[in-house]
């Protein structure tokens, strides 16, 4: 059968690797004090398209087969394509139970109906933080979701270990660039927002064209893209907007904002923070500061990260549910990841193969194997009691590095140097960078497992 575009599949190294980000992503959002939250995979089609999403990027669902009744309450479901939707959904329905601010983390899976491309796909996990107020949500938390995601990517750069890993996160305020459009006359900032955001699409000579299309005046147009040019890594954008003599009492309350953003944060090494007023971000529900990434290298990719606040995440008859957050696209890092080369130091989680020596011993290597497992060392049997050159090769092929030999003189041999030493079985460890699969960046080679029989 041939195999579906836009669903991929990774072979058991590049899950090791997936899961190794997975596994960073969350304890760095925990080490924040993120909860973990999960909501279910459909949603009823109205809520989904209510923020005007286009429809044909929405997989509906329906059961084959049942009756007329069951067929009618689920025409209206359809697979999530995003986790903001659901999660605005989830903060109205749970709103009794949580202590607001709230701090949510959640990953999980999503589905578009879009051409597949580099990098994009039917079906791919995201990763997303949100901290959401009840009525208010102070400045300060756009300050902590963009300090996490920086320390989450930066992290990230280092998993990988690729010394030209780098990651910057772009930061913007639509207060800004609304109030900018506003000081020039412009009457619907929106309409010029959203063609700015195709920046990094098309040259400046279109957007001027695209721009004229909706009425933007030539000089006008000058002063857009002259916004546009400014990006800055630290507050001096501010004096540079202001040099271009447009005034606001909006935009001066995006600057004030978004230099306290930039200001604040401490971005780890690999990644580079910036004031970029390029990005606009063509949602029109962020109100005020919004976030895009780019990793270096990999460009053509797009964002793989982005997002920013919205004043109304959700409302219901007593509150509104104000929240600002940003969204990690895994699945599309991970593309570029393993376009890269980075790679696991072995396809199976085992440590220690221990070998079998005559099938009336099995019970014996079993012992050996429960009492490596239960110091915390993945550890298998070898499925046959083959001669040890065959065991050496059968562990060789799957790449656990270590054999155990066992018997009155319990040995241990490393297959990667050939080394064999006697050992205690009840207290012998393997050395901790090899007690589970490692993520290898390409410029640091697989270890090469050549056989070497005791």
């Amino acid at each position: 059968m041939a195999s579906l575009s836009g669903f991929p599949e990774y072979t058991p190294r590049e899950r090791i690797v997936e899961q190794a980000v997975l596994d960073h992503l969350r304890s760095t959002f925990e080490l924040h004090g993120f909860a973990s939250v999960e909501t279910r995979a459909v949603e009823p089609l109205e809520v989904l398209l209510r923020k005007g999403e286009i429809d044909k990027e929405v997989y509906a669902v329906r059961r084959l087969q049942g009756d007329d009744g069951a067929a009618s309450a689920e025409a209206g479901l359809a697979l999530h394509f995003d986790l903001t939707v659901p999660f605005a959904r989830y903060v109205v329905e749970n709103a009794n139970s949580l202590d607001f601010p709230f701090r949510r983390y959640q990953v999980q899976k999503v589905w578009r109906g879009e051409r597949p491309q580099q990098g994009r796909y039917r079906e791919f996990t995201q990763a997303d933080i949100d901290v959401v107020g009840r009525d208010v949500l102070p400045a300060q938390a756009d300050v902590d979701v963009a300090q996490v995601m920086t320390e989450a990517l930066g992290g990230l750069m280092d998993l990988v270990g690729s010394p030209g890993a780098h990651a910057t996160l772009q930061v913007a305020n639509r207060k800004v660039l609304e109030g900018f459009y506003l000081g020039l006359g412009l009457a619907d900032p929106t309409a010029v927002m959203q063609v700015v955001d195709k920046l990094d699409k098309v040259s400046p000579e279109k957007i001027r064209v695209m721009l004229a299309e909706i009425g933007v005046a030539d000089d006008a147009a000058t002063q857009v893209l002259a916004l546009a040019e400014i990006v800055t890594t630290d507050t001096s954008f501010v004096q540079q907007v202001e040099a271009l003599g447009v005034e606001h009492p909006l935009l001066a309350e995006g600057l004030a904002e978004l230099a306290h953003v930039v200001g604040s944060i401490v971005a780890p090494e690999r990644v580079t923070v910036t004031a970029d007023l390029r990005i606009a971000r063509g949602l029109d529900y962020y109100t005020g500061t919004v976030f895009e990434t780019r990793l270096s290298g990999f460009e053509q990719l797009g964002s793989i990260c982005s997002g920013g606040r919205y004043e109304k995440l959700a409302s219901d008859n007593r509150s509104t549910y104000p929240g600002v957050g940003i969204s990690l696209g895994v699945s599309r890092l991970l593309a570029a990841l393993l376009g890269d080369g980075v790679t696991a130091s072995r396809s199976v989680p085992s440590a220690v193969l221990v070998a079998v020596a005559d099938e009336t011993e099995r019970p014996a290597a079993d012992a050996v194997a429960r009492s490596l497992r239960s110091r915390g060392v993945p550890t298998e049997v070898a499925p046959t009691a083959a001669k040890f050159g065959k065991q050496i090769r059968h562990a060789e092929r799957r790449g656990i590095p270590f054999v155990f030999f066992p018997g009155d003189a319990p040995t241990v041999k490393d297959i990667r140097s050939g080394d064999q030493v006697e050992v205690d079985p009840t207290s012998w460890l393997p050395p901790l960078e090899d007690l589970r699969p490692q993520v290898v960046a390409p410029s640091i080679p697989v270890p090469d497992l050549q056989e070497k029989t005791p």
